[in-house]
């Protein structure tokens, strides 16, 4: 008699309650819909991912193309990067935020943040199901989705710290341990802190004096800083330049940061990025990634280090952000029309996100959202797939072309989604 077969027994009591990411369900919803959509002349306008529509430099796909027949491309590289890679990293960080590092032991290169922050996260968590004796890692909230599902899956507690109005997207860090503590976990427990400035969902910077503040509270506690850079490059005409993490005196002693260049450049499949500051921190996360990848493509490798330090990758972020802005107030303009209270909400300057309240009438974020898709065929994401803080808001990624954006204005218009 054959015996029974149960893969889903297998399974480690880590990824049990893994749910799927927000992006992956909301993208095959808007599948299923899609015939029915466009059956309404509806077809979908999608929102709701965070990634550039425009191509990347040409820079980059002449770099790849000359890299390709070079001798020795096609063999394994090294986690850590060629050093052509990181010394393009070093000068990238010096001529953008006025930053030294050492190329030896305070840079390695990344499959993309999103990996890094993992595989740091791997590094800190002492991995068990007791929900009181999980080590902590404050992260923010309304934060990027994967936080939370990248430390619970390995068995670490992911506490939110509250991004709102009240607070400028700034939270009082004290408040946070506080708050900590009377929910009966243990300070003591608390391993680092998540910073994302500027913000995904929000699209908040944040100032130099918060920073700064920051890093004295990690050195104070003894916490890793771990600052998610992935959205510096991205910001308005006429704003300050997000700062990094590691401009700060002391940042050294205790934070590493994220970059990638997915954002900045249109690079998203690239996936190319890198960490640096804390040479400890940078070392435990290499002997990490030791153990799961031999590292990037040497080509790759080729046309990233060409890009971040080539004035024509320069322009290409400022021409992008120009783009950005203008695209951002063709929507804020038809918003408005439609009743959003918009001179008096905290607008970004910064990424290609709005943040943005949802309209009364509606029981929760995910029924707008969900409406707003099975009437209108517009994609958006509710504020809930962000953390509990982002209950009554939406995020609107205004990457598409500026047709599209009139277009989603007009259905709104047409099918009665107005804010009053």
């Amino acid at each position: 008699m054959q015996a029974q077969i149960d893969i889903k027994s297998l399974y480690s009591d880590y990824v049990k309650t893994l749910e799927t990411y927000i992006m992956f369900r909301i993208k095959q919803r808007t599948m299923e819909l899609t015939p029915e959509l466009k059956a309404k002349n509806r077809a979908p306008i999608n929102l709701s991912i965070g990634a550039p529509t425009q191509p990347p430099p040409q820079t980059v796909f002449d770099s790849l193309k000359t890299a390709l027949c070079e001798p020795g491309t096609s063999t394994y590289s090294t986690p850590k990067g060629e050093p052509f890679f990181l010394e393009a990293v070093v000068q990238r960080m010096k001529n953008r935020f006025g930053v030294d590092l050492n190329p030896k032991t305070e840079v390695f290169s990344l499959i993309g943040s999103k990996e890094g922050l993992a595989n740091m996260f791997r590094c800190l968590v002492n991995p068990t199901l007791n929900e009181r004796e999980q080590d902590i890692i404050l992260i923010p909230d309304p934060g990027y989705a994967s936080y939370k599902e990248q430390i619970g899956v390995i068995g670490g507690k992911a506490y939110p710290m509250p991004l709102q109005y009240e607070n400028n997207f700034m939270p009082c860090l004290e408040s946070v341990m506080e708050s900590l503590k009377n929910d009966g976990f243990n300070p003591e427990k608390v391993k680092a802190l998540v910073i994302n400035y500027p913000n995904n969902p929000l699209g908040a910077t944040a100032t130099r004096d918060y920073l700064k503040k920051i890093v004295e509270f990690c050195r104070l506690k003894n916490i890793l800083l771990i600052s998610d850079a992935a959205y510096a490059d991205m910001y308005f005409a006429g704003q300050e330049a997000p700062a990094s993490i590691l401009e700060f005196e002391g940042a050294k002693d205790i934070a590493i940061e994220f970059h990638s260049l997915s954002k900045p450049y249109s690079m998203t499949g690239w996936r190319l990025g890198w960490a640096c500051g804390n040479k400890d921190a940078v070392g435990i996360l290499g002997k990490m990634k030791s153990t799961v990848d031999t590292g990037l493509f040497k080509a790759l490798q080729k046309a990233a280090a060409e890009i971040l330090t080539s004035k024509e990758g320069d322009k290409y972020i400022e021409q992008a952000n120009l783009q950005f802005q203008k695209k951002q107030e063709i929507l804020l303009k038809g918003l408005k029309e439609l009743g959003w209270d918009i001179d008096n909400l905290l607008i970004p300057k910064a990424t290609f996100y709005l943040w943005l309240p949802i309209p009364p009438g509606f029981s929760s974020s995910e029924d707008f959202c969900n409406q707003l898709l099975e009437k209108s065929g517009v994609v958006v994401v509710p504020g809930t797939g962000f953390g509990q803080y982002g209950e009554g808001f939406f995020r609107i990624s205004i990457s598409p072309g500026e047709e599209a954006l009139q277009e989603v204005i007009s259905r709104l218009k047409q099918d009665g989604f107005t804010f009053k």
